[in-house]
């Protein structure tokens, strides 16, 4: 059975954080999926249309013909989107993966313990948001299967970088693009 890890992000902009995650889940899984998605407990620097473009832009620098972007998997609620991914791909396994920050938050989503039970759940490593006992033991008792994932992610967050734009935290080619469309504050003449 083929596993495929399944990654949803908010892309508000995609870090070198964002790529450092996904060439590290393509080391681990056979094939990556990811997408950007509107996160109904967070508000958006910018569109989701045009977020899933930046998004784009990262996984063609990514280049790694089995990492591909699946827009239509996006959705505010994870439970509509393992529903979209099972219909896809109905022999697979599906891996849905999240940082460490989200682990605690699981199990206040919308059917969480539906979901759950569908998939794996891998938790990657996320600085200064170490991933407590207390919120694993809640998770397995939703029903969760929990990979923690053993990668060596860079500290970025999109959210400080929105307020504070570094080329040197942001991919080359989500950079062009942050510049081309005057995102979070940047237009080409601050390069």
């Amino acid at each position: 059975m083929q596993r495929i890890a399944l990654l949803g992000t908010s892309a508000d902009p995609p870090t070198c954080g964002h790529q450092a995650l996904l060439e590290g889940l393509l080391q681990l899984y056979p094939q990556v999926a990811t997408w950007a998605s509107d996160n109904p407990q967070k508000s958006h620097g910018a569109p989701l249309e045009l977020r899933a473009q930046l998004l784009q832009a990262l996984v063609e620098e990514i280049n790694d013909r089995r990492l591909e972007q699946h827009q239509q998997l996006s959705h505010p609620f994870t439970v509509r989107t393992i529903d979209q991914a099972t219909a896809r791909w109905p022999d697979a396994e599906l891996v849905f993966v999240v940082g460490s920050d989200l682990a605690a938050l699981i199990p206040g989503w919308k059917s969480s313990a539906q979901w759950l039970n569908r998939c794996r759940l891998a938790i990657a490593p996320r600085k200064g948001w170490p991933l407590r006992d207390q919120a694993l033991e809640q998770l397995k008792t939703l029903g969760a299967r929990i990979d923690l994932l053993e990668l060596q992610l860079p500290a970025s967050a999109s959210s400080a970088l929105r307020q504070s734009p570094q080329q040197h935290q942001i991919p080359a080619s989500v950079w062009t693009l942050l510049l081309q469309h005057n995102l979070y504050g940047l237009s080409p003449s601050l390069r």
